[in-house]
């Protein structure tokens, strides 16, 4: 190897000589020749990263090193980078990389104070390629494999392989585009070996994959990955590593996956592993047979939580001890969170509110807090959610992955206020952007006991008509209604099996893809329900309810809507006190199903082209209104309007 000349700060790049006179007696004075320092060296000294480096070499932490072109550690060299050193990438796109060559080292020494950064100027996604690493780590490609990213030879039968050390590394704006299959990713490790630490990473705005590792067995800890575009985390060519304490997020949609496995199964293991989305997406994709061995994995906000892309076996792919279930969402409590890595400093504005998972005891929401609900958020048995007056509860447009649900022997106790009502909803409360409200109750329903709800599968119904599910009191929720099936959709609020313990009232529920208001059996009752432009049914229920609801007001202004009411099947004879219906886009007001009925006092419909519709030639009689049985003739104006003037809450936002 070379003589290395980083040490020697001051000489002139291309001086033939240093020549130093010394007295020893009759000696004649020495002369020590110095080799010239490579263009590569003088760069390097001026603070410029271009071309092969071919001798040791340590950084200056005190000077921003400028990457404009290619720079490649070959064979026997090792780069140092001390902490604090910041490298700034042209944005140069795949001319513009750092590559570690198979049997060279490169040595990051960043610290939590002072971690390496490398970057472009603007960190934009593909701005530049990223920083390669070859190992001699064995690799289902075999001995001197050929990488994808510039021809660089990789891999052998060295296990244990050293190719250096990174701590505290911080890469942002990589992924540049090689061709139309390949393109860099943030760190890309090549038959890297057992003898390399890996530790405190950031990979942040990839336009490729965050970190991929193409066989060998190096392992990693603490990696912090967000807003890479295609996988956070890939791994192929039998890579069998363990990675140790994973965050990841997605905020911009189009990425493809959290993690891809492709080709044989190494069996890599992750323990500890979070990841939040708001903008949905795939979570874990396995290519061919791969697969890894998960524990403490988190996921929150993606729409698919397992994908076996090409039909796998499931049995390959383990979590906390079984086989991976795409049915499962995986929204359990977060095992590592972005607090763990606050050195990282990041750009992006983190979700730190999320609501997932499920409540096993008492949690109660804090109102001085925006909340993201970016998955299912289940309130189990013995479980409470409370949510103060004032909250806003911002759910992702995530279809029917995106829900809350109280389940059977679990409570809710929203404590909205008439200047402070409790939001719940999409940020554009569009209809069908998510799920919406569930609650499953312990009273009876013509359903039976322990029947399972059409939505989650959910259990609900028994024999207590008293079950108190808990209080909900001023409520808003907008942009609800996502279709399940062909024949399901969620409601904005669906109360199955609920029981006249339970409180209800001043609800608004605005731009609903199905119904406003569904009872599934039960005996609860309401008071002040306004249901703007649900598109479906206003208030429908079925399977005996028998509450009562007073004072609503339902309004219709957009067209292709079902009814205002719909009861179905056996009549609870419910009854509605105090009913305004108006339309301006026509459709039907009251629909009876089978033999259902209800017995409303002081009615008021306007605009429908039909007023009583007895869908299935039901009895009039069934029906009551204002003392008599229902005529499909009848105007119904001879009552007072709710008066809704006063309820200013009901339209209030995020």
């Amino acid at each position: 190897m070379k003589k290395s000349v980083s040490k020697i700060l001051n000489i002139v790049a291309f001086s033939l000589a240093i020549v130093s006179f010394t007295n020893c007696g009759s000696e004649e004075p020495s002369i020590i020749i110095e080799e010239p320092a490579s263009e590569v060296i003088g760069n390097l000294n001026s603070g410029i990263m271009n071309g092969n480096l071919d001798e040791d070499y340590t950084l200056n932490s005190n000077q921003i090193y400028n990457l404009n072109g290619s720079f490649i550690v070959e064979s026997g060299a090792t780069l140092t980078i001390p902490a604090g050193t910041t490298i700034q990438a042209l944005n140069g796109g795949t001319s513009v990389y750092i590559a570690v060559l198979k049997g060279a080292k490169i040595n990051i020494e960043g610290t939590e104070s002072r971690p390496v950064n490398m970057s472009s100027a603007a960190g934009d996604s593909g701005d530049w390629g990223g920083l390669t690493i070859c190992g001699d780590a064995s690799t289902t490609a075999g001995a001197n494999a050929e990488a994808e990213v510039g021809g660089f030879i990789y891999g052998g039968s060295n296990d244990a392989d050293n190719s250096g050390a990174i701590n505290y590394l911080i890469i942002k704006g990589t992924g540049a585009q090689i061709n139309s299959e390949s393109q860099y990713n943030g760190i890309s490790f090549y038959g890297v070996g057992s003898g390399t630490t890996i530790s405190n990473i950031a990979v942040i705005n990839g336009s490729d994959d965050g970190v991929e590792f193409f066989g060998g067995t190096v392992s990693a800890t603490n990696l912090f990955l967000e807003n890479n575009e295609d996988d956070s985390v890939d791994w192929t060519e039998g890579w069998n590593g363990t990675i140790t304490n994973t965050y990841i997020t997605h905020t911009n949609s189009g990425f493809s996956t959290v993690f891809e496995g492709d080709k044989a199964n190494g069996n890599p293991k992750f323990d500890n592993v979070t990841a939040v989305s708001t903008v949905g997406g795939t979570a874990l994709q396995f290519k061919k047979q791969s697969g890894a061995t998960i524990t403490g994995l988190s996921l929150t906000g993606y729409d698919i939580s397992i994908d076996m892309k090409d039909d796998g076996a499931l049995a390959n792919v383990l979590i906390d001890g079984a086989a991976a279930n795409p049915l499962l969402s995986y929204t359990n409590a977060q095992t590592v969170s972005a607090a763990d890595f606050m050195w990282v400093n990041s750009s992006t504005a983190i979700p730190t509110s999320v609501l997932q998972g499920a409540i096993t005891g008492k949690v109660t929401l804090d109102a001085a807090v925006k909340y993201n609900l970016n998955s299912s958020y289940i309130v189990e048995a013995g479980g409470e959610l409370v949510i103060p007056a004032g909250t806003k509860i911002e759910a992702r447009d995530g279809g029917t992955g995106v829900f809350i649900a109280v389940l059977k022997g679990g409570k809710i106790d929203i404590q909205g206020t008439e200047n402070n009502p409790v939001v719940i909803s999409s940020a554009s409360a569009i209809s069908g952007d998510w799920g919406g409200l569930t609650i499953c109750g312990d009273a009876t329903t013509t359903a039976g006991e322990d029947a399972v709800a059409e939505v989650g599968g959910f259990i609900y119904g028994g024999t207590n008509d008293a079950d108190n599910s808990g209080s909900v009191t001023y409520l808003v929720i907008k942009g609800t209604g996502a279709q399940i099936n062909a024949d399901s959709q969620y409601n904005g609020i669906s109360l199955y099996g609920v029981g006249s313990g339970t409180t209800i009232e001043n609800i608004s529920v605005i731009n609903g893809a199905d119904d406003g208001i569904e009872f599934f059996g039960g005996t609860v009752s309401a008071t002040n329900i306004y249901l703007e432009n649900n598109e479906d049914d206003a208030v429908d229920w079925t399977e005996g309810w028998n509450g009562t609801v007073t004072n609503t007001y339902i309004s219709h202004t957009v067209s292709g809507f079902s009814t205002a009411f719909e009861g179905d099947k056996n009549n609870g004879n419910p009854k509605f006190i105090n009913l305004t219906a108006i339309s301006t886009a026509g459709g039907t007001g009251l629909q009876f199903k089978k033999t259902s009925g209800a017995t409303i006092t002081n009615i008021w419909l306007e605009g429908y082209e039909k007023n009583i519709d007895m869908k299935d030639g039901g009895p009039l009689e069934n029906v009551i209104i204002d003392g008599v049985a229902a005529s499909t003739t009848a105007e119904y104006k001879t009552g007072t309007k709710v008066a809704v003037a006063a309820w200013t809450w009901k339209s209030a936002g995020l």
